[in-house]
């Protein structure tokens, strides 16, 4: 087995863009697709502020190319759309050529059709084949289905925040060690008042637009969306001549276990997730051209995240910049959306921009990026920060 995990495909649908040339368009011209709710039927349509998709659960369906007899949650429906682009962009026509996986994340799973037929289940036979639906392996076994997978491993990633990193991490480990010679690897949540209503009790959602790393910060703005990348193996890569689009370098996760929802007040889990990624990857600190950030806009998130870029970095933090200002807080996709991004940092050498950054945090110097950056990059460092302590952090490179 060679040292390199390449990233061949990409897939994306999000706040700002139904596939990759989109979002990167959105990117570069500094648009938001952060708004008032607009889509879903809550108490909480005029008080918080999120990230939703265009396209509604019909003109997915239609994309999707399904009949009405289905009973696809809207995290389904996502991550299907998003991971069919990545194998197209990959330039796969036969997904069982070789040993092909997926490994996928999601937190809500099928939870926005559960909250709409739940007072029907025990009366209504014809909704009750949603209650299939439900459990987080669901849209896994959705999307391959979608994707044709058969006969090789399947399986999903939840850990809150953190998930996508995660399953692109347990992707790349299952190529390193020759279990597997092609993975799509990414995550999908959709939107759903039990999770406007959970992250309104944690009291840490904003309503205006959320300003990650600024001393007035008022909380996150979250946002539904599905990013799914395709690894291969060298020989694979070389067999068919693959375009790499960027290598997935080095990557750790960490459980500090400090709370069930907070990060560490000194960034102890994310510190050792960097720590990690950097001793896998072989490179040294300096080394890191482009940190894009977990930067939720929260409180405790902005100042663990930032303790820990000194403890890892010392005075020489790289350009870092959070991203979620564009798109919300995706959840279990967070670290697919930004494994996207930061190959299009990469691939285009250009730092986006942290919106809506106006005063520094009064507990240390660092200012994120503000404004569109062109720079030369060969290493860019992914951090993803979850529930519970789990801290996951991808490194990606131009070169194996």
């Amino acid at each position: 087995m060679g040292k390199g995990i390449a990233i061949t495909g990409m897939g994306i649908i999000s706040a700002i863009g139904n596939n990759v040339e989109e979002n990167y368009k959105a990117l570069i011209e500094c648009k938001k697709g952060i708004s008032r709710i607009s889509k879903i039927d809550t108490v909480h349509r005029d008080a918080l502020m999120v990230g939703e998709i265009d396209f509604t659960n019909q003109e997915l369906e239609e994309l999707l190319g399904l009949n009405t007899d289905h009973n696809y949650s809207r995290s389904a429906l996502l991550g299907a759309y998003a991971a069919k682009q990545a194998v197209s962009n990959a330039g796969i026509t036969n997904i069982n050529s070789c040993k092909t996986g997926l490994v996928s994340a999601t937190t809500v799973g099928g939870m926005d059709k559960t909250e709409q037929y739940y007072y029907e289940y025990f009366e209504n036979k014809e909704v009750q084949k949603y209650i299939e639906g439900h459990h987080a392996g669901d849209s896994t076994q959705k999307i391959a289905e979608q994707l044709g997978i058969q006969g090789s491993l399947v399986t999903t990633i939840s850990t809150a925040c953190s998930s996508a990193a995660n399953a692109i991490l347990f992707g790349a480990r299952l190529l390193k060690s020759g279990k597997l010679d092609r993975v799509v690897v990414g995550g999908t949540d959709g939107l759903s008042k039990f999770t406007l209503n959970g992250f309104k009790t944690l009291m840490i959602q904003s309503d205006t637009y959320n300003t990650p790393f600024d001393e007035n910060r008022k909380g996150l703005n979250l946002g539904e969306a599905a990013a799914f990348l395709v690894l291969e193996s060298d020989e694979l890569v070389q067999k068919e001549n693959k375009e790499v689009l960027a290598y997935v370098k080095g990557w750790g996760n960490a459980n500090d276990a400090f709370h069930q929802t907070a990060s560490s007040d000194y960034g102890d889990g994310a510190t050792l997730a960097m720590q990690k990624a950097l001793k896998v990857s072989g490179l040294k600190s300096d080394e890191i051209d482009y940190i894009n950030a977990h930067g939720t806009a929260t409180p405790n998130n902005d100042l663990s995240e930032g303790r820990a870029f000194l403890r890892v970095f010392g005075d020489s933090v790289p350009d870092f910049s959070s991203t979620k200002a564009y798109t919300g807080h995706t959840l279990a996709a967070a670290g697919g959306v930004e494994a996207v991004f930061s190959v299009l940092a990469l691939r285009n050498n250009v730092i986006f921009p942290n919106l809506n950054f106006k005063n520094p945090m009064k507990e240390f110097h660092l200012k994120p990026q503000t404004e569109l950056k062109n720079k030369k990059l060969h290493k860019v460092l992914s951090n993803s920060l979850g529930f519970g302590g789990n801290c996951s952090t991808l490194i990606f490179s131009k070169e194996a």
